[in-house]
């Protein structure tokens, strides 16, 4: 309780502190500070200015004993069992024994979480960079009549979002994908990232195919031409890809996944308008609430060689 003062207090410690420094009388200090006489005669009998502890002054558990709760301590801290785990292997034992109380007691003992390990790698932020550092990704989505594949591509800086639909994930399409993505965006695009999916690389087993070596896989012959470094995430680690993975999320749950859609174009002209709102309209946190397009418009008035077209040129209009 050191630092806090009870919810319930008339008094604070600068309070206290003078009424244990006074030499007045009891009752001219209650009248002064419209406290009760009993409250003023309790803090100059103490010394010092916090709260008194509440509760028990010894705490124990009201469904075991202190040789059970021995027990229940030395279990955990030789098996570090989860707490539903550990309330399964011990009602065999103590029956009385409910999960609230188990908690309480882990709590008491301070061994109520498990300690952090050491060698646990930890997934930290993406390294700064400059914009026109692009993530790429392709989803599906399904309905009544079919399936399409959305291709989803938005920079790691200014959150500026692209999306096209396809009939199908090939390599072709991811190419045409990209050369839209060159097209659209209004600043140069100098590093694309992309899972390993056959619309943009080949597959492991092909890499060192003669195909391969002497043509290239197309995704990456488009790259070359606009001068776009391409790299890919590791296998099995799609955090590495995270900003275009919740992007697709983010789509999907503010259409497929919150109406019915008679047919595709329904939906994909739902999903573009939806798109058109995010980066002209939604303030997002990571950009200090500004507009994705507005973080475009300040950078152009900072950087402008960096861009192709004016970006204003992309403000929708009524032929838009």
């Amino acid at each position: 309780m050191e630092g806090r003062i009870h919810g319930s207090a008339r008094t604070t410690p600068r309070i206290r502190a003078e009424l244990q420094a006074s030499k007045e009388s009891n009752r001219k200090l209650a009248a002064r500070y419209r406290l009760n006489v009993k409250t003023v005669i309790k803090w100059r009998s103490r010394t010092t200015t916090q709260d008194a502890r509440m509760g028990p002054a010894k705490p124990c558990s009201a469904k075991l004993t202190t040789a059970e709760e021995a027990m229940v301590v030395e279990f955990r801290q030789r098996t570090m069992m989860p707490l539903d785990d550990m309330l399964g292997h011990l009602l065999d034992y103590f029956p009385q024994l409910s999960r609230s109380a188990l908690h309480r007691c882990l709590v008491r003992h301070g061994i109520n979480q498990a300690p952090k390990s050491e060698t646990t790698a930890k997934r930290g932020k993406f390294d700064k960079t400059e914009m026109g550092y692009l993530h790429i990704d392709s989803s599906e989505l399904r309905l009544e009549s079919g399936k399409q594949h959305l291709f989803v591509a938005i920079d790691r800086v200014t959150k500026f979002t692209y999306v096209a639909f396809f009939d199908a994930a090939t390599k072709r399409n991811g190419a045409e994908f990209l050369r839209q993505v060159v097209q659209t965006f209004p600043y140069k695009i100098h590093t694309l990232l992309t899972d390993n999916g056959v619309a943009f690389t080949e597959q492991p087993r092909y890499r060192n195919g003669a195909t391969n070596r002497f043509g290239g896989h197309i995704f990456d012959r488009v790259c070359h031409e606009h001068g776009i470094k391409h790299r890919l995430t590791k296998a099995y680690h799609p955090w590495t890809n995270g900003q275009v993975e919740r992007m697709n999320r983010t789509i999907k749950d503010a259409t497929i996944k919150a109406f019915h859609y008679p047919d595709f174009a329904a939906l994909e002209a739902h999903v573009l308008a939806f798109v058109m709102a995010y980066n002209f309209a939604r303030h997002l946190k990571a950009l200090r609430w500004r507009t994705p397009f507005k973080v475009i418009c300040e950078a152009w008035t900072k950087t402008p060689e960096r861009f192709t077209i004016n970006p204003h040129h992309l403000i929708p209009g009524p032929y838009t």
